[in-house]
């Protein structure tokens, strides 16, 4: 399609201001990143940009060696893990008859959770109905507040709307009930929506910090996030020893950023396999409601 010499420089100048506004945002990253590979003599100085100084690996040597790290990383990873599958089920077994007129009931449910979504539950309410239920200082309170979203029930009822109802049908006069409807035929053709939703479901239970904040004092349970906190917030806990900043080539600062680092490159390393998901199946759960 031919464009006008207008239309080429508004493409250009939006391209360059994008470009702007990402290195922008990237900048406070490469600080961080830069930081956690420099030396402490040139963090101390103020030396690091967003390139390393002094390139060292000490920092990182030091956190991964830290067993109550990994620990934590475990931690999150699994309930991650536990919670986005066990989110994306409960969502899609409320989200399919709410997609469907046949359900009597769906416009009253629904107006409940359009509720749900626009008043946030109190925190001392949400605290005590959480504790109440025996959640309280207990590592499924990592998964359980998380397993559905309204937002996201949302978008997969607007998804399954758009499913084509002939293939349904078809299923139906060969004897399919509305489960193995569910999980044969519908849940194998919504990889665009699932992958979407698994992608916002695991990002908010990765990075969670008032739930555990809020519920758990065994620092036994702490999830990556938490130890993160204790890490930044406590030098007894990051250095052990005076003696190790002698011994080694980095200080409180490296160590931080290398943590920093280290709680965002999973988030980071899974993004670009669902980002062909992604955007369809925002777009698609957006067009109607």
């Amino acid at each position: 399609m031919f464009e006008s010499r207008g239309e080429k420089a508004f493409v250009a100048g939006i391209t360059a201001l994008l470009l702007l506004l990402s290195f922008i945002a990237l900048v406070p990253l490469l600080s961080v990143l830069s930081i956690s590979f420099s030396s402490k003599g040139a963090v101390v100085q103020n030396l690091v940009s967003i390139w390393p100084k002094q390139f060292t690996l000490d920092s990182w040597r030091y956190i991964i060696e830290r067993p109550d790290l990994w620990k934590s990383f475990f931690l999150t990873l699994g309930s991650t893990v536990i919670g986005t599958v066990l989110a994306l089920l409960i969502t899609a077994l409320l989200a399919y008859p709410l997609s469907k007129k046949e359900f009597r009931w769906g416009s009253v449910v629904m107006i409940g959770v359009v509720i749900a979504m626009i008043f946030k539950a109190p925190i001392i309410p949400y605290f005590l109905t959480v504790r109440g239920i025996g959640l309280y200082n207990n590592p499924l309170v990592l998964i359980v507040p998380h397993i559905l979203n309204p937002f996201n029930l949302i978008i997969m009822r607007s998804f399954f709307k758009e499913f084509p109802k002939e293939l349904e049908e078809a299923a139906f006069l060969e004897g399919s009930g509305y489960f193995r409807m569910l999980f044969q035929f519908v849940l194998p053709l919504s990889k665009a929506v699932l992958a979407t939703l698994a992608l916002f479901y695991a990002v908010v239970i990765w990075n969670q910090f008032q739930t555990p904040l809020l519920f758990l004092q065994n620092v036994d349970w702490f999830p990556l996030q938490m130890k993160i906190r204790q890490f930044i917030t406590d030098d007894n806990t990051i250095l052990p020893g005076a003696a190790s900043m002698v011994d080694f080539n980095f200080n409180e600062r490296t160590l931080r950023s290398a943590t920093v680092i280290f709680a965002i490159i999973p988030i980071i390393a899974v993004y670009p396999f669902l980002q062909k998901y992604f955007v369809k199946g925002a777009m698609i759960g957006s067009v109607k409601g």
